[in-house]
């Protein structure tokens, strides 16, 4: 009789330590809820200022031919002397679509600086990336990729991806991912001011 006495004591110990640690723990995720959602909401980790960052590399820019909205046949080769962003993206790519605005922010805030954005849709049809480029009022260049072999000679697979080039033709910044207005002035600013 003592035994099942002691153990029914122990049972009830165990469930009241049991009930203070999830007490606790739901404490603690309050406390760190209080803190963190008026920092969301100030804009600090806000989705606008998470940028990837560059990785710096020195290599030849592949050969890329392809065509653009119009038809026309257009070559990478045909930017040697400017600074260029080569961004791959696509229209139903959530992250590519929020970066636009800032591509083309800088890019008219550069182009008189000889440089330019080349973005090259990957694997949609003309009059979708047509209305997309439309509908975010693009005015850099814009390419079709149909099969997708940009993203081969690159060799990165991921969207959204930006290399840049620097006047001589070789890449020098290679970006997987998102790009911020941030990271862009700090990169590659400097490479179109040399």
């Amino acid at each position: 009789m003592q035994s099942m006495a002691t153990g029914a004591a122990s049972q009830r110990r165990t469930s009241i330590v049991a009930l203070v640690l999830i007490g606790a723990g739901l404490i603690t995720l309050g406390l760190a809820a209080m803190f963190l959602i008026p920092k969301l909401q100030s804009g600090v980790g806000s989705a606008k200022e998470i940028s990837a960052v560059p990785q710096v590399v020195n290599y030849a820019a592949p050969e890329v031919n392809l065509k653009d909205l119009q038809g026309n046949l257009v070559s990478l080769s045909d930017s040697l002397g400017k600074v260029v962003l080569v961004n791959h993206w696509a229209t139903w790519c959530p992250p590519c679509k929020a970066e636009m605005p800032t591509l083309q922010e800088y890019h008219v805030a550069h182009q008189d600086k000889d440089f330019s954005v080349i973005a090259i849709d990957e694997g949609e049809p003309v009059g979708t990336v047509s209305k997309f480029v439309g509908d975010y009022g693009l005015s850099f260049p814009v390419w079709l990729d149909p099969e997708q072999v940009s993203l081969d000679i690159f060799g990165y697979d991921g969207l959204p991806s930006s290399y840049v080039l620097d006047r001589g033709g070789m890449v020098r910044l290679v970006w997987i991912g998102a790009i911020s207005r941030e990271m862009l002035e700090e990169h590659v600013t400097p490479l179109i001011e040399q």
